[in-house]
């Protein structure tokens, strides 16, 4: 998190401009562009959250410290978007198997639970059955 930003709240874009030392409409040409969702108020104005700051700081760092376009930036931001939630996708995986094999381990120690156990069999004699003649 940034030295730039409150904890918690809204900006406006004048003050997100400010704070970033950057023209109001280049963050119109962020939005434009999809790079940035600003929620509105009801009298439309824009309303930056602390989430919208970390993503705006992300786009800076790839204009200013590496070049990037403004295409070059949208690609890079969906890719990252794919990444983390492939990224969650995985982490959801790996705890469905830690929980799977943790049930199947209590139930193989537990034979109450349905672990395969080995039948002992009476000895019955057989009966024979006279033959009919």
């Amino acid at each position: 998190m940034s030295s730039k930003r409150k904890s918690k709240g809204a900006y406006m874009i004048s003050a997100v401009a400010e704070m970033y030392g950057i023209h109001p409409q280049t963050l119109r040409l962020y939005e434009r562009e999809g790079l940035l969702k600003p929620s509105r108020t009801e009298g439309n104005t824009r309303l930056y959250t602390d989430e919208d700051l970390q993503r705006l700081e992300f786009i800076l760092s790839l204009a200013r410290d590496l070049g990037v376009n403004i295409s070059g930036m949208a690609i890079i931001l969906q890719m990252r978007e794919r990444m983390e939630e492939m990224q969650r996708q995985i982490q959801e995986f790996v705890q469905y198997i830690q929980e799977e094999v943790l049930t199947r381990a209590h139930a193989a120690a537990d034979p109450a639970k349905g672990a395969i156990v080995p039948v002992q069999r009476s000895m019955v004699p057989a009966v024979q059955i006279p033959k009919k003649r």
